[in-house]
């Protein structure tokens, strides 16, 4: 019995070598492209693009899948540098560009303090204690509506971001005006 389990562990081993060397040699060139792409996006793995993670979201957008307005918790700023790396246009499309929505805390009577919506933050924008009023950081959400969706009493609801001057946009025009006409 004893040689059986010796045999099965040096075959593991000598497998385990076998991949590693061939992974070593046999992996293929890193896409530098997605890997400036990721290190642009907010990297909250919300899901909110379609995909699970902002890795294959970045891979989604360097293939030309994806739009580089892409991701809802980056907003503007990050499309805008998406188009940059990309050398894409930033396609406005039909959504009425406005300010982000954030999640608040809005009935103190209502929130048990039951920590659900703190532990599905991904951003952990939720501060809070045990059987105590939650908050919300509204600078670190990112408009994931992940808290919304399992508060049991409906406490928390999205709220547009407070515009200030980091996150001021002049407003696009409505119709473009041909001066050669």
């Amino acid at each position: 019995m004893y040689a059986a389990m010796l045999v099965l562990t040096l075959m593991a081993i000598a497998l385990g070598w076998v991949l590693a060397i061939a992974h070593h040699y046999l992996k293929g060139e890193p896409d530098e492209i997605a890997a400036e792409i990721e290190s642009a996006l907010p990297g909250t793995n919300c899901g909110q693009c379609g995909y699970p993670g902002c890795a294959t979201g970045a891979v989604a957008v360097a293939d030309g899948e994806l739009p580089v307005d892409f991701c809802p918790p980056g907003g503007r700023a990050v499309a805008e540098e998406l188009a940059r790396i990309t050398g894409r246009p930033l396609s406005y499309g039909q959504k009425q560009e406005g300010p982000r929505m954030v999640a608040k805390v809005v009935d103190e009577d209502l929130c048990i303090g039951c920590l659900k919506c703190l532990k599905v933050c991904p951003t952990d924008a939720i501060i809070g204690a045990p059987n105590q009023i939650h908050g919300v950081l509204p600078e670190a959400c990112s408009g994931c509506v992940a808290c919304i969706e399992t508060c049991p009493t409906q406490t928390l609801q999205m709220v547009p971001e407070t515009i200030t001057l980091a996150n001021w946009r002049w407003p696009r025009p409505q119709e473009v005006i041909d001066h050669a006409a």
